[in-house]
């Protein structure tokens, strides 16, 4: 359903009136799916997907959100057509540098997390000089999942952990919740509030596996590329009507 400029403006000051959440994860589906449909090749998804990308950033910072990750590629996406897989790499390196000034501009920080191994040396370095030039921007952070996989995370998470066990420096019966989210590639990073998910799909694909215990979930059939500011104003707005018990009464 679209909605007008002026309803549009309305929703933003509608959920900026009410509390809103400190972090927003997204789950980006549907590209290929909005070019096949359209009878374009998938890479026009994926290009009309670094658009929506960019709306919604925006939208995230006029919101006032303080942290949003976006699952940007996993490492299942490696076993992707090798053409496509390129195509991505390519896109996200022209990406990156494109929108540094914006990033810049709005004072947006960018982190990335998951493997850097296995990962295009051009794409390595153009991440890593993005999140070094951002690093001290105090506006919203953005988190990219790249090369990202929650079993990934917690297996390195717990490989840490049984390093500092096998120097002495953490015993294991003294091991908490605050030591395994320490080390997770999120650590200090509050927990998502709200896990939107485009496409329609009912599942969480291997993301955020220990930090969405409790995160609110919100499915829409919006393929990604189609995902608007208002789509996220609404899911925002739905969010600020829960009830969050967190296992209680």
């Amino acid at each position: 359903m679209s909605v007008t400029a002026s309803g549009e403006s309305k929703l933003l000051e509608e959920v900026r009136a009410q509390p809103r959440p400190a972090h927003v994860a997204i789950i980006m589906d549907g590209n290929g799916r909005w070019a096949t449909g359209r009878g374009l090749p998938r890479v026009a998804g994926h290009r009309e997907g670094v658009k929506a990308a960019r709306a919604i950033v925006r939208a995230a910072d006029a919101i006032g959100l303080r942290y949003l990750t976006l699952y940007a590629f996993s490492t299942e996406n490696w076993s992707r057509p090798e053409d496509e897989v390129s195509m991505l790499m390519r896109l996200l390196e022209e990406s990156i540098y494109r929108e540094l000034p914006e990033l810049m501009e709005n004072k947006v920080r960018l982190r990335v997390i998951g493997r850097t191994v296995g990962v295009p040396l051009p794409v390595r370095r153009g991440l890593e000089h993005v999140v070094a030039a951002t690093e001290k921007n105090t506006g919203l952070t953005l988190l990219m999942a790249f090369n990202y996989g929650g079993r990934d995370e917690l297996l390195d998470a717990f490989r840490a952990l049984a390093r500092r066990v096998q120097t002495g420096e953490l015993a294991p019966e003294r091991i908490s919740e605050a030591d395994v989210s320490g080390a997770l590639y999120t650590d200090g990073v509050p927990d998502p509030d709200l896990l939107i998910r485009t496409s329609g799909e009912m599942r969480v694909s291997n993301f955020l596996l220990w930090q969405i215990a409790y995160t609110e979930l919100w499915v829409t059939p919006t393929l990604w590329p189609d995902f608007a500011p208002a789509d996220l104003y609404r899911a925002v707005a739905d969010f600020q009507r829960r009830t969050r018990r967190f296992g209680g009464v």
